[in-house]
């Protein structure tokens, strides 16, 4: 009898640790990929969606491929992640390219571009283009440019203007920008937990959160002339929405949300395009 009311007894509290587990687990939301497929009564135009059967596309597998001219008709229940990667956009990139603010939220009927602001498509390779008929060159002499030829002209990147960048935080990089290459749109910059990350140069925060997914720990800071600079695998946030940050300013603590180690994740962008850090930052 005395086993038996026992049993009785401690079932209630076996019932009552998980849902109390449970509890915990449901304190913080982000914003993660849906499992389900492209609404057929989205509407796209000038560029079609991919057939519901694909397997949506994650950031990790390929860069942002701009749709020039698409736009995208929201539907009810979709996210800036689910369009961003039915598209082969990345959920950042979409954000910036339509002005979205934190917390990322659109709503149905809002049209969104699948493609940067006043952007265009790229000239067509010259394969694509009808050549006209050339007469046959004459011989080259000794002297002509063959002996001498002419370097391309070098690669050219936005100026940053007033703009005095410097070293985020103190390690070594791990990984470098190389572009169309979706893991290496920034600097990994290797650390230790809790050493402190700061503005890379003046500006205002306009995000401070964890709603993207990869990122962890999320800054960005909006700079003059049309740049940003973003600040991600953060162990904690300093720094608040609206807030103005100064160059050097701490602004968090290094961590490894998202991450395998503890790393800096940084990025600059312009135009809401990322560009090279080390084009900018001081020489070591």
């Amino acid at each position: 009898m005395a086993r038996r009311m026992m049993t009785k007894t401690r079932l209630p509290l076996i019932l009552v640790v998980p849902a109390l587990l449970a509890a915990c687990t449901t304190a913080r939301v982000v914003e993660y990929p849906s499992n389900r497929a492209p609404s057929t009564s989205s509407r796209t135009t000038a560029a079609p969606m991919p057939p519901a059967t694909q397997t949506p596309v994650t950031t990790t597998e390929r860069v942002s491929t701009p749709k020039y001219g698409a736009t995208y008709e929201v539907q009810k229940g979709d996210t800036i992640y689910h369009i961003a990667t039915t598209n082969g956009i990345t959920p950042l990139d979409l954000a910036l390219w339509n002005d979205v603010p934190p917390p990322y939220i659109i709503h149905p009927g809002q049209r969104v571009r699948l493609y940067p602001r006043n952007g265009r498509a790229p000239p067509p390779p010259p394969s694509a283009v009808a050549a006209a008929p050339t007469p046959k060159p004459a011989t080259p002499t000794p002297s002509s440019s063959t002996t001498n030829p002419t370097p391309p002209p070098a690669a050219t990147h936005p100026t940053a203007g007033n703009l005095s960048w410097r070293w985020p935080t103190d390690g070594q990089v791990i990984s470098t920008y190389l572009a169309g290459e979706p893991t290496r749109q920034g600097l990994d910059i290797t650390g230790s937990a809790g050493q402190p990350v700061r503005a890379a140069a003046d500006g205002a925060v306009v995000y401070s959160g964890a709603g993207l997914v990869g990122y962890g720990e999320l800054i960005i800071i909006k700079h003059s002339g049309g740049w940003l600079s973003a600040y991600g695998h953060n162990r904690k946030r300093m720094v608040s929405e609206g807030q103005k940050v100064s160059a050097g300013q701490q602004i968090a603590e290094m961590g490894r949300t998202a991450a395998p180690r503890d790393m800096l994740h940084f990025e600059i962008r312009f135009d809401g395009k990322p560009v090279d850090p080390q084009l900018y930052l001081p020489k070591k």
